[in-house]
């Protein structure tokens, strides 16, 4: 049995986040969701981490996780009961002596009796759960969990147990020297009573610790079998409230996070629409920032449908300009934490929200001075747009945060209109926050797209690149002054 619960046909993979993700965890303050979705729990947030950093491409599969996420947000209670005794399942395997030979197996047999009663209380947990992946997790516990397989399994390692002692018959082996042994049924006062008779016994009195030695290597020896199916079986039953707790722990980090997120902010929430060909959004806002300030955030709206008579599609490239503390860049933040956790299969922080899902979510955002940097900060941002372009593919939204504005501003337009042109001309989705008038002015001369200024009150609106005295911001932006 599988949990299914993230995916509709595997299991969570192991961590694989690549090195790189870095950069996005540092520029979308991801750390600050992933506190909020942990609450204190380790496991929690590192599995938040993993499947933040693994982005949906499958939309079966965000529909798969959006139905049990908004199955279980309806029923709290339950959600927090079920991760609470798939931990203690856990933990309590992990609690019990570990040994080797006869200690290994007796520690599974009781890992097995432990592992049957939590098995007894989870096939009775979910009753009220509608979403399909839920409903399929207890009907197949429901049919293959019964109370009659559970008495099949208490007999069984009652047993194990072998408190009436073991009956091992022998047999040569192939080689020499060689000797097999098989143990028997337990119980069999017939085999016993002929054994007795047939005079081939060793009686061990007790004065030896040499005998004794040899008996409990005798012992684990012939229950070595034995000892290694019980061990695979207990590791089975384990392994699957191991994977349970895991997958639950994902959605009880995104009830924890819908929690706190309410508690800051009267803001809607909504389900995204992965189905899209193009970003679009209402009251787009940036949960990362209410969190931190504990005061709800202004939202925004985009919308890169072309909608026209003669073009039906996506804009490729979104520039957004205007003043520095403008919100700017809490919108571009907003955009791609969007991003994230619907490609996660969660709930966005906006009224409505649709967008294609992307190979890859990357980020370049401005560095302020770093003193332990081996070269000048151009070189240090070339040198990570080097890597983004590497792992850019058709369809990857990049999202550009004053990238180039650490030279002058004819340079800077140079290198970025180049970069980012050739990056929208190979497929990529492109949105980017410049200060930088010269190159906001040519990609709206040269290039279709989205864009943007910075108006008041922290919102961005409709409209074209303008000249404006921002030297000063400018200056605060780079220099981090």
């Amino acid at each position: 049995m599988r949990p299914l619960l993230l995916f509709p046909d595997r299991d969570l993979p192991t961590d694989l986040a690549d090195p790189a993700d870095e950069h996005l965890v540092e520029d979308l303050r991801l750390d600050v969701l992933w506190d909020a979705m942990a609450r204190d729990d380790e496991h929690v947030r590192a599995t938040a981490r993993r499947v933040l950093l693994d982005p949906l491409q499958d939309v079966a599969v965000i529909d798969h996780r959006q139905s049990v996420l908004a199955d279980f947000l309806e029923h709290p209670a339950e959600l927090r009961a079920l991760h609470r005794l798939a931990d203690t399942a856990v933990r309590a395997e992990q609690a019990l002596p570990h040994g080797s030979g006869e200690g290994l197996l007796r520690r599974s047999v009781r890992a097995l009796e432990v592992a049957s009663g939590h098995l007894r209380a989870l096939r009775e947990s979910g009753s009220r759960f509608t979403a399909p992946p839920l409903v399929r997790l207890f009907a197949e516990l429901r049919e293959r969990v019964g109370e009659a397989y559970l008495g099949e399994v208490a007999d069984v390692l009652r047993r194990l147990r072998f408190e009436d002692g073991i009956v091992v018959g022998a047999r040569l082996g192939d080689g020499p020297g060689d000797v097999v042994y098989q143990v028997r049924e337990p119980g069999d006062a017939a085999e016993v009573k002929r054994l007795r008779k047939s005079g081939l016994r060793h009686r061990i009195i007790g004065h030896d610790e040499q005998d004794w030695r040899a008996m409990a290597a005798f012992r684990a020896e012939a229950l070595g079998d034995i000892a290694v199916a019980v061990t695979e079986s207990a590791a089975h039953v384990t392994g699957y409230f191991r994977a349970l707790r895991a997958e639950l722990a994902f959605y009880l980090g995104c009830l924890n996070l819908a929690e706190d997120l309410a508690g800051v902010s009267a803001a809607p929430t909504c389900w995204p629409d992965p189905t899209a060909a193009s970003v679009t959004a209402r009251g787009l806002w940036e949960p990362c920032l209410a969190l931190w300030s504990r005061e709800a955030v202004v939202g925004n709206d985009i919308n890169t449908d072309t909608d026209t008579d003669t073009d039906t599609g996506e804009l490729p490239l979104v520039v957004v300009t205007g003043a520095n503390r403008g919100g700017k860049s809490t919108f571009l933040r907003s955009l791609g934490l969007a991003q994230v956790m619907a490609q996660a299969g969660m709930f966005v922080c906006a009224e409505s929200f649709a967008a294609p899902p992307a190979p890859a979510v990357l980020t370049h955002f401005t560095r302020a001075e770093d003193r332990s940097m081996a070269s000048g900060r151009l070189d240090e941002e070339l040198g990570r747009m080097s890597a983004l372009v590497d792992r850019a593919r058709p369809g990857a939204l990049l999202l550009s945060n004053e990238s180039f504005a650490s030279t002058t501003d004819h340079e800077g337009a140079e290198i970025a209109e180049g970069v980012l042109g050739a990056l929208v001309d190979s497929g990529v989705r492109v949105v980017a926050v410049t200060h930088l008038h010269l190159l906001a002015e040519r990609l709206h001369r040269t290039r279709p797209g989205l864009f943007l200024v910075a108006g008041g009150g922290f919102r961005v609106v409709p409209g074209a690149p303008a000249p404006s005295a921002q030297a000063a911001a400018l200056y605060d932006q780079v220099m981090g002054g």
